[in-house]
């Protein structure tokens, strides 16, 4: 559930399941909301693994550049619901240990916040492994996986 003051609101998305969506214009560069949950390791996060066994893919970690990992499943907030896009009008920053989700663009009223999830697997890249994360964004330039090409 969305603050009061929040200038966002959890509702069904056409790209995947539930979506924030800017009740507001945002102006670029503004700080939108604190991506959180418990904070675990990756030891802890691969036995937690998976968070639904009907698609095991599908979780609300986040990892930090130190190893360990935040899990939105427990003690997240509406930020676990932003959707993946290959063109997205948000971004993570790292602050202090935290992760903020700010605006990399003017967002306007109504439309999807989204961020470049740039997941990442320890698996050979194949076109089996592109499907299991297809992206569904539908960018113009959509790069078909929510994997990170990098």
């Amino acid at each position: 559930m969305s603050r009061p003051d929040a200038c966002w609101s959890v509702e069904s998305s056409a790209v995947h399941g539930k979506g924030v969506f800017a009740t507001r214009h945002i102006a670029a560069g503004e700080r939108i909301i604190e991506y959180v949950g418990e904070v675990i390791t990756m030891v802890e996060a691969i036995r937690r693994h998976p968070h639904d066994v009907n698609n095991p893919d599908h979780t609300f970690y986040f990892h930090l550049d130190d190893g360990r990992v935040i899990d939105a499943l427990y003690g997240g907030n509406d930020s676990k619901w932003i959707n993946h896009s290959c063109r997205p009008n948000c971004e993570p920053d790292l602050v202090k240990g935290r992760i903020f989700i700010k605006t990399r663009r003017p967002v306007y009223r109504g439309e999807e916040l989204t961020f470049d999830y740039g997941l990442f697997s320890d698996e050979p890249m194949t076109d089996a492994l592109k499907a299991r994360y297809a992206c569904r964004c539908g960018a113009a330039k959509c790069r078909g996986t929510m994997l990170s090409t990098d």
